[in-house]
């Protein structure tokens, strides 16, 4: 047991502008600066962190970061940061890279193996490489789903089982059944509407979820990045203009979509969490998805789980969602699971590990 510091590599926040990993973080040292840790905790950061949509509502104290330049980011991140530091200390990234210091405890949080599963080329074998080897330099492993775990030992069976701890996500509070959901913001005041949120890569099945939705009298609102051309001459051919595209949005507004939506259709073929999934569970949303990866685990009762990623699957799951009683049950018992899923429970195994490492 050591008195050391705590530093904390905000890569992930120069990576990306928003996705779920930067939500993880951002849920992470948001807790961390309220707790009795917070003296203790050092921040590594980079140029344009403060593109991140979630950076940008942290307040870290300017006298605990560590600003790092850096030439050219792509190649960059696949760079272990090093610490100069007599004593022990913790290091935990939020992207695959530990302290070659030799007084590092290195903490490495793992959150899918998507590269490994569906990625080819030099691509997979940088990302491969990079993961590989912050796991294998890990003091200790973190697994966000007892899926990613199995995953894990899968590609790299040499790891001991006992170096690594399954701590689930969490959902944010920001995530509720509104009493009276507003209709002055919504893009279908008066028409049913379906959710599709987040990246639409070809495992996200975006495109099923199109074809699923054709001649349904459902419109579909999709939440993430812009359309491609390819995309919106897709959903054009498929919909016409039944559809809106409402970009990357808050937390309140992503709310009030789950709030009025007929469902979120998340029919991913694979997830190292899936954290929608619980966000519309909270805000009383049927969630259709895929019975793949680690959604069984996450996703409480398994009513709407579809059996194979098919249109006939997905209308299936669509017309059991007509029945009042049937879709009264889905969400009493999706706002019921959600609540297995809070930040604090979280956060007090996270503090749990540490506590193993580092005295407080």
């Amino acid at each position: 047991m050591t008195q050391g510091n705590i530093y904390l590599d905000n890569i992930i926040f120069s990576l990306q502008k928003t996705g779920g990993i930067s939500i993880v973080w951002y849920e992470l040292l948001n807790h961390f600066m309220h707790t009795a840790w917070r003296e203790k905790l050092r921040f590594l950061e980079y140029d344009q962190a403060e593109n991140n949509l979630f950076r940008k509502h942290l307040d870290l104290p300017e006298g605990q970061i560590i600003r790092r330049k850096h030439a050219f980011m792509p190649l960059q991140r696949y760079f272990n940061p090093n610490v100069s530091c007599k004593e022990k200390f913790l290091f935990h990234s939020s992207y695959y890279r530990t302290c070659p210091n030799h007084k590092a405890i290195n903490i490495t949080t793992v959150h899918d193996f998507t590269y490994e599963h569906f990625m080819h080329g030099i691509t997979r074998r940088l990302h491969s490489y990079q993961k590989y080897n912050a796991i294998r330099h890990a003091t200790h492993i973190v697994c966000v789903s007892g899926h990613t775990k199995k995953d894990l030992l899968h590609f790299m069976p040499e790891i001991d089982p006992d170096s690594i701890s399954v701590i689930y996500n969490g959902v944010s509070k920001e995530y509720h059944r509104l009493p009276t959901p507003s209709s002055e913001t919504l893009p279908y005041a008066d028409s049913p509407y379906v959710l599709f949120v987040g990246s639409r890569v070809s495992y996200k099945n975006f495109k099923l979820t199109v074809r699923a939705l054709r001649d349904t009298g459902l419109k579909l609102i999709i939440v993430g990045n812009p359309l491609t051309p390819e995309e919106t001459n897709m959903l054009n051919e498929q919909l016409g203009g039944q559809y809106t595209q409402v970009g990357r949005i808050s937390n309140k507004q992503l709310n009030e979509l789950y709030n009025s939506a007929y469902c979120l259709l998340y029919p991913s073929s694979y997830e190292g969490f899936g954290i929608p999934v619980l966000e519309a569970q909270k805000a009383g949303c049927p969630v259709i998805a895929s019975n793949s990866s680690s959604i069984p685990e996450i996703i409480g009762d398994k009513t709407l789980l579809l059996k194979e990623p098919s249109v006939d699957e997905i209308h299936r799951c669509l017309s059991l969602l007509r029945n009042p009683s049937i879709r009264d049950t889905i969400i009493q018992k999706g706002m019921k699971n959600a609540e297995r899923f809070t930040w604090a429970h979280t956060f007090a195994q996270i503090e749990k590990l540490y506590a193993q490492f580092i005295e407080l």
